[in-house]
């Protein structure tokens, strides 16, 4: 089965004719194509228009500023399957759900699992929660920089990630 992604949330109202400003949750503003739909969590939404440069989203059946205010801050959710139906990534790119509770592996040990993975300004950070075994001795979880060198290779079929250089970043943690 598959699982809501929270893609956006709308924000207020903009303007007279019903359009929002949107929030992206996403990496991938390409998929608020006209004519896409997203459920909410005030009911289901089909996209009129988008403007990523005014960051402004208009959707079908919407006209009037009284119409579009019950959807502030509502959130936009897509599933799983229709994100990797609309979204075509380039070798070596993931999308996040599937890097999520994915093992993490240096020379053959179990490290941990991925718990969350936070967005910072110089790059994206695994968070790894420590296994058992390592937990005894060291702290319950860890940072690990989603990049070279530290990223050896990512199996996704088999939710694992083996990596260089994680339990040294461990160890000083």
């Amino acid at each position: 089965m598959s699982r809501r992604l929270t893609v956006a949330r709308l924000g207020r109202t903009v303007g007279l004719k019903g359009e929002m400003r949107l929030h992206l949750f996403t990496d991938f503003p390409e998929q608020f194509q006209k004519g896409t739909r997203f459920q909410s969590d005030r009911g289901e939404l089909t996209v009129e228009y988008y403007n990523p440069q005014r960051g402004v989203i208009k959707f079908v059946g919407i006209n009037r500023v009284e119409e579009a205010k019950p959807y502030t801050n509502a959130f936009l959710y897509r599933d799983e399957e229709e994100t990797r139906a609309s979204i075509p990534l380039e070798e070596g790119e993931y999308f996040w759900f599937d890097i999520l509770g994915s093992s993490i592996y240096e020379n053959g040990e179990l490290l941990g699992k991925v718990r969350d993975i936070q967005r910072l300004p110089s790059a994206d950070y695994l968070v790894i929660e420590t296994s058992e075994e390592l937990r005894r001795n060291f702290p319950k979880s860890f940072l690990l920089p989603y990049q070279d060198p530290f990223i050896q290779e990512v199996n996704i079929e088999e939710k694992r990630i083996s990596v260089k250089g994680a339990k040294d970043i461990l160890e000083a943690s």
